[in-house]
């Protein structure tokens, strides 16, 4: 019997772990992976789930806003006219090879560049379609540097589909790139795996950081000064309870002069917890609330999701894609952003309340699930997938 199975082939510009598209890309290509063939171009070597991995070799390291596994990653607005060539060339002759290993069906490729130009030639020689997720990320460096403008309005053009993950994201792309592509467009967020990401017991890191009995407060992510995580750390003296940060980044050396300087005693930095999910499932569960302070208009963060899974109510600004998620009152407050004195209290009105807290935390949970659970993501997609791909 015919194998009726579509073969999708991923491109994705960063590794599977450490950055929100990572991630993204991972759960959704080890979801779709149950009903179809699924392969990832990347430069990355760990498996997915029966995804068959074509690991990318970079000539090097370099991103939108940085990342927590490339210790001394270069930015896309600071390289050569001649190392955009170079990595351009890199993607598309790994970008050929998989193509001519994997023969798929279609490619769906992760931020509107620099990968998606690989894909733009894929699409004119070996006629195979693609569409292409806008992850946000890619957006300010576009913004910014109109070395990256030109190929990406071709590339976005010849895309079947072109996926946001958030209206914010969507708006925003449009801005940058023009109005032209709005008819292409499905806004599709980023999920959260609800069957790894719940609430569990935490009492050995109650033992392993001494906090039996206390409050948290917990933030993860990348430490860029996007992420406003120094208000977080400005309002620490006010917090009722401990503060922990999960995450590196370039932002790390300056959070942690503040907390010397202001002699705060409150905060705790771990860094970066590598791919261990069941370390960080721990600390949401833990939370007794989960902050974002970010200053800039980003996509709706998966940390946000991860948390309201694991039944941890939220205090956000209210900015880019997070409204999305996030419900007033219902599962989170929101904050004014570059503001510590909000945060405090916004943070010790959930902390000294808690039946609010735990009405809150329940309804996270409930959000997640019914909205934001990676089968009803994956199911959005493989539409899209059978809608569009070349069937040979």
């Amino acid at each position: 019997m015919a194998d009726k199975r579509l073969r999708i082939l991923y491109f994705l510009t960063f590794p599977l772990y450490g950055s929100g598209s990572g991630t993204y890309a991972r759960y959704l290509a080890r979801e779709v992976n149950k009903h179809h063939h699924v392969g990832i171009v990347c430069p990355d070597t760990r498996p997915v789930n029966g995804v068959k991995i074509y690991p990318i070799k970079l000539p090097f390291n370099v991103a939108f806003t940085g990342h927590p596994e490339w210790k001394n990653c270069r930015l896309y607005k600071d390289i050569s006219h001649r190392e955009i060539l170079t990595i351009y060339k890199c993607f598309l002759n790994h970008a050929v090879e998989a193509v001519e290993d994997f023969k798929p069906n279609i490619i769906h490729v992760h931020h509107a560049f620099p990968f998606s130009w690989a894909a733009r030639f894929i699409k004119s020689t070996y006629q195979i379609p693609y569409i292409i997720t806008v992850h946000g990320s890619e957006l300010p460096t576009a913004q910014k540097d109109r070395r990256y403008i030109a190929l990406t309005t071709d590339a976005l053009r010849r895309a079947r589909r072109i996926i946001p993950n958030s209206f914010y994201t969507k708006d925003w792309m449009l801005k940058v790139f023009g109005d032209e592509y709005r008819k292409q467009i499905r806004t599709i967020p980023g999920g959260v795996d609800i069957k790894k990401f719940h609430k569990v017991n935490t009492d050995d890191i109650d033992k392993q950081f001494d906090i039996a009995g206390k409050k948290l407060v917990v933030f993860a992510g990348k430490l860029t000064p996007y992420k406003g995580v120094k208000y977080l750390v400005r309002a620490a003296p006010k917090i009722k309870g401990e503060v922990f940060i999960l995450g590196d980044g370039s932002e790390r050396k300056n959070l942690e002069k503040i907390v010397k300087e202001e002699k705060i005693t409150n905060v705790k930095f771990l860094g970066y917890l590598g791919i261990d999910t069941d370390f960080l499932v721990k600390f949401y569960s833990r939370a007794q609330v989960f902050v974002a302070p970010s200053v800039w208009d980003e996509p709706l963060g998966l940390v946000i999701l991860e948390s309201m899974a694991c039944e941890t109510p939220v205090v956000v600004t209210r900015k880019g894609g997070i409204p999305l998620a996030v419900k007033e009152g219902k599962n989170g407050l929101f904050i004014r952003p570059r503001n510590s004195k909000d945060i405090a209290e916004k943070i010790n009105m959930l902390l000294t309340d808690d039946e609010t807290r735990k009405k809150m935390a329940k309804m996270a949970r409930e959000i997640a699930v019914s909205k934001f659970s990676w089968e009803i993501i994956a199911h959005r997609f493989e539409n899209i997938y059978e809608k569009f791909a070349l069937i040979k």
